[in-house]
């Protein structure tokens, strides 16, 4: 009888995990933030972070494109270029043509 108990417990708590560890990637849209290329990348940017976050974006997508001076002198545009080309990798279409 006891055992039945903890089994189902067990159960309990697992079927639990399941539903609360799976979040949304993108936030609703009526919550405000930044997004790109439909991605949401968050709230309360600067404008050089979401700068490179364009630009990183638009790199992962297989469109070089960076402001080297921004990058070496800006931290903010160093983060989100970085950011940018991370979230957006999947994005890359290779034509094989």
């Amino acid at each position: 009888m006891l055992n039945i108990k903890i089994v189902k417990t067990i159960l309990f708590v697992s079927s639990l995990s399941l539903f609360t560890a799976c979040t949304p990637n993108q936030a609703p849209i009526n919550e405000g933030g930044y997004s790109h290329s439909g991605i949401y990348f968050g709230t309360n940017f600067p404008s050089n972070y979401r700068k490179g976050i364009q630009d990183g974006c638009t790199t992962a997508k297989g469109n070089y494109k960076k402001s080297h001076w921004l990058f070496n002198n800006n931290r903010d545009y160093n983060n989100g270029w970085f950011l940018g080309r991370n979230r957006c990798r999947h994005l890359l279409v290779v034509d094989d043509k």
